[in-house]
């Protein structure tokens, strides 16, 4: 919170004087004085630039300043000075906290259940009814007011609301759009809308009843797309809704909750709904075009939120505290659906309540005792701008277990003073989680592990802006390019990174983000070409481009928001974020963008930045400073430095940049910007023009070249080692294909590196763990291994294929049953039998293989079979042949493979614990080599924090 000078309370007796004094203080010090006073009729926003940030800190000194405590609404429904002096002569003394101090525990004594076999959300709701209706489902802070409300409660309320509905007429799958703020007749309409056989279309309400017309107006080409029959929404928004049935055809109704509130009508019967109908279409925000429903089945949303439910560790003693709109799928699917499905309870506040005053978050966190709770990345700087230590003495955050941030891009230095500040409050380490998701996977897609510390990947941002490769910076790198991890994809879910040609790519190497899983969409509702275009085979979509590395997921920017600029890949991002610092720059108003100008002759690097600056040599000083930030940041220049008047740059309805929208703004303005020189422009069109198109051809040709290259070399070997394996002793076979597994490797071009190789002991039996990545991984043992009577250990799968099992049998290879316990008995006994008479093993320990990046737990066999035939065990870490060659595709990438072998490990003891005891030891040592994720459950300490 900015500082605010210590002043006696002001008598209301001299509130006028006070309160335009408080308000030309506020703009002295914000230099956003046109060089008029403030009047009491004058607009907040148009005529003082006070935006809604800027009125929430008005509000918090005006509290101060007066003694009193100022209603939510004041913060959209004040127009004007004027409307704020009638506010403070109505307003209760004393700054009362809306939220008390004192805990009050959400979970109630007695087992509490999750229904586990529900389908559909009316169906976990009904449940919940009837098998514990006492039960807290939902806590709702309005206005001062608290609602509580039992399963039972609201299922009873949301039945009434849908015999409404049917009298109404509202026919199975017909759209209701919600435009209501969050209340408990939010919760009613949304379910009672499932509960009568309709899809529930949320839509936000007005931020301010002024603005009603032209935000009635904007929601005109969603409720066109989604063919909404009915809309329920605000009192105050009714008259003028009426006019929208003029435009919208579907629209046959405008209602209110007070339209609710009568005895419903006797004898209906609720629609039981299927897993594959339809739940609710989630309109995604910021288009320029036309809208896209996201269509979203029951069966997507149960399968998300208890996909997320595991990935948070969560159970029916947690509490999710949230102010996040139940218009957004964080808010509604996140918050709300989730007490339905996984049975903890919800305690919702208004988001103006958390904008007025973010302090109540907390204090919500902590009478509750809440475990999960999060928000975007500005909820976090929210807090720390705007919480004084005054308000805090004796908040208590040591509850919060799960602090998500997603939706927008996350910032590493918020993260840390968050961190910082609030540890003092209890806030424990390891809390705060970035996560990524999408409407078109419901909501949650990838997650950092609950009590795992979040990572940065620092790259050396040259070599990645020519080549997207991510490689990691050197330590005395000056301007490494930061990047946050987002986690991993949720269970059941899947992910992967690939280039222009559709090809996937290996780790640290960015590309196009696709997912596929059973949260996922089938499409946007009456938009066939836009569900084309999502769907990439079995695979979807997300827009964003990405990497992975070590199986976490670095998001590096909306593929739509890259610049290609001089041959180079500029995300706008970072070069928004750091002009929004520059003293005279609107902080979050700042759009980096690509253009081509009138002529679509090259793509220019262009920034537009809103300042209230007026003054020509003060903006021609922060253009300039624009200019050195930019050389600094991406070594090149702005082509254009736009400096706009407040309001300029679009938005969406959560606040994010608009940078398709901001370019069309500054296109349609561009005859205001002077044009650069003929001969410059044509220079451009020759470097930023062709060279970025080549650069990509070349990559996806170099791609197909390296995999032509890496079959041919298999070619080239196979045959020689299958003959050798048909013929030969093992012994023979061996020392040639040791050779002509390195051949491979050459001939190919993959980097094969090997440490450890003086940890084999030279003589004696030993047993090979190894994880398993790929199927390459057999010929990576091979090019390192020389004779010694080896002896592979494969699934008894590969018997029933002729090639394989000539193969593998002329490498000495055993093959095991996984599947049947006697089999797997007697194969272990002859394991164990074979160690004995003195053959070296290798075993695949993971005991499967999938593409999924990440360690799996180890099968406890091959240690059984150390312990009982006396051997030891020797770990080895493969990293690399996963990028190589990735389960599910025959298409090699380049990628380098190394191999780690680890000092020789005994068992202490014999028997099964002393196996078990052994494959733990063995676990932890191929973990800290093999450069991948641990899926066991555990949560290993990363090898840098941020």
């Amino acid at each position: 919170m900015a500082e605010h000078s210590a002043q006696a309370v002001a008598p209301l007796e001299q509130a006028e004087t006070r309160l335009l004094a408080e308000i030309d203080a506020m703009l002295a010090e914000s230099r956003q004085s046109v060089g008029e006073r403030a009047e009491l009729d004058s607009a907040l926003e148009r005529d003082l630039g006070l935006d809604s940030l800027a009125r929430v800190e008005l509000l918090t000194r005006l509290e101060q300043a007066f003694g009193v405590s100022l209603p939510e609404q004041a913060l959209v429904s004040a127009e004007t000075p004027r409307d704020l002096l009638r506010l403070l002569r109505s307003a209760q003394p004393g700054r009362a906290q809306v939220i008390e101090h004192e805990v009050r525990s959400l979970v109630q004594g007695g087992a509490a259940r999750a229904p586990l076999q529900t389908q559909t959300l009316g169906e976990a709701l009904a449940w919940h009814a009837e098998h514990q209706p006492q039960r807290l489902t939902a806590f709702l802070y309005e206005e001062g007011r608290e609602h509580e409300l039992s399963y039972a409660a609201l299922y009873e309320s949301s039945l009434a609301w849908a015999a409404h509905f049917a009298a109404t007429g509202l026919a199975t799958g017909q759209t209701v759009a919600i435009m209501l703020p969050t209340c408990p007749e939010y919760l009613y309409c949304f379910y009672g809308v499932l509960l009568a056989g309709g899809v529930p279309v949320p839509l936000y309400p007005p931020a301010r009843l002024s603005t009603i017309e032209d935000h009635l107006t904007r929601h005109i080409g969603i409720l066109k797309s989604a063919r909404a029959a009915l809309l329920v929404t605000v009192p105050e928004a009714k008259a003028l809704a009426y006019l929208l049935q003029a435009q919208v055809d579907s629209l046959r109704g405008v209602l209110t909750p007070a339209d609710f509130a009568g005895a419903p009508p006797a004898g209906f019967a609720p629609v039981l709904a299927k897993a594959q109908d339809v739940a609710f279409l989630q309109y995604t925000s910021g288009s320029t075009g036309r809208p896209k429903g996201v269509v979203l089945t029951h069966a997507n949303l149960l399968a998300n939120v208890r996909s997320m439910g595991r990935a948070a560790r969560a159970s029916t003693d947690d509490v999710f505290v949230s102010w996040l709109p139940l218009y957004h799928d964080m808010g509604l699917i996140g918050g709300c659906f989730a007490t339905m499905v996984l049975g903890f309870p919800v305690v919702l506040m208004s988001p103006l309540a958390f904008l007025t005053r973010p302090a109540q978050w907390l204090w919500a966190i902590h009478r509750h005792r809440g475990t999960i709770s999060g928000g975007p990345n500005f909820a976090y700087e929210l807090c720390m701008r705007r919480i004084d230590a005054a308000g805090l003495d004796g908040l208590d955050l040591s509850s919060w277990r799960f602090a998500f941030n997603g939706a927008e891009p996350v910032s590493p230095e918020t993260m840390r003073a968050f961190e910082e500040r609030f540890a003092a409050y209890g806030l424990q380490r390891n809390v705060v989680a970035p996560v990524y998701g999408l409407a078109e996977c419901s909501v949650g897609l990838a997650f950092t592990p609950p009590g795992q510390p979040w990572r940065v990947d620092r790259i050396a941002r040259e070599h990645f802006a020519r080549s997207a490769e991510a490689r990691p910076a050197s330590a005395d790198d000056p301007a490494p390019l930061v990047v946050v991890a987002c986690g991993r994809a949720i269970p059941d879910h899947d992910m992967r990174v690939v280039d222009a040609a559709g090809i996937e790519l290996p780790e640290r190497h960015e590309g196009h983000l696709e997912f596929r899983g059973p949260s996922a969409t089938s499409g946007y509702y009456r938009n066939p070409q836009a569900t084309r275009d999502l769907f990439d085979g079995e695979w979807l979509r997300t827009g964003d481009r990405a990497y992975f590395a070590d199986g976490d997921l670095f998001l590096t920017g909306r593929e739509k928001d890259i610049i290609i600029r001089g041959g180079r890949n500029v995300s706008p991002y970072e070069l928004e974020d750091a002009i929004g610092d520059l003293d005279g720059i609107r902080r979050g108003c700042v759009a980096a963008f690509a253009s081509r100008g009138a002529d679509a002759s090259t793509e220019r690097l262009v920034v537009l930045a809103e300042t209230r600056e007026t003054d020509p040599e003060k903006k021609n000083a922060l253009r300039k400073r624009i200019n050195e930030l930019a050389v600094d940041l991406i070594g090149m220049p702005c082509d254009d430095v736009v400096l706009a008047p407040p309001h300029s740059v679009p938005k969406t309805s959560s606040g994010k940049i608009r940078r398709i929208a901001s370019r069309e703004y500054y296109e349609r303005g561009a005859g205001a910007v002077k044009p650069a020189p003929v001969w410059l422009q044509f220079l451009r069109l020759l470097w930023a023009g062709l060279l970025p198109q080549l650069r990509r051809g070349l990559r996806v040709l170099a791609g197909y070249g390296f995999a032509l290259r890496a079959w041919l070399a298999f070619l080239v070997v196979i045959p020689v080692a299958f003959v050798s394996a048909l013929i030969a002793r093992p012994s023979f076979t061996w020392a040639l294909g040791h050779r002509l597994a390195r051949a491979f490797f050459v001939l190919s071009g993959i980097p094969l590196a090997a440490r450890g190789l003086e940890n084999l002991p030279r003589e004696g039996t030993v047993v090979l763990a190894v994880n398993h990545t790929s199927y390459l991984d057999p010929v990576v043992l091979l090019a390192l291994l020389e004779w010694r009577s080896w002896g592979f250990v494969a699934k008894r799968e590969f018997e029933s294929n002729f090639f394989m099992r000539t193969l593998l049998s002329g490498f000495g290879c055993s093959f095991v049953e996984r599947f049947d316990i006697r089999m797997s008995t007697e194969h272990a006994a002859e394991m164990t039998t074979l160690a004995r008479a003195e053959t070296s093993l290798i075993v695949f320990v993971e005991g499967k293989l999938t593409r999924f990046t990440g360690l799996h737990p180890f099968r406890t066999g091959a240690f059984q079979v150390a312990v009982e035939a006396g051997v030891p065990v020797v770990p080895v870490a493969l990293r690399g042949p996963r990028s190589v060659l990735r389960d599910g595709t025959w298409f090699p990438r380049r990628a380098p493979v190394s191999v780690t072998f680890c000092k020789p490990m005994t068992a202490s003891g014999g028997g099964w614990s002393a196996a078990v005891q052994l494959r733990d030891r063995v676990r932890v040592e191929v973990l800290r080599h093999c450069g991948e994720p641990d899926l066991s459950g555990g949560v290993p300490e990363p090898d840098h924090r941020a």
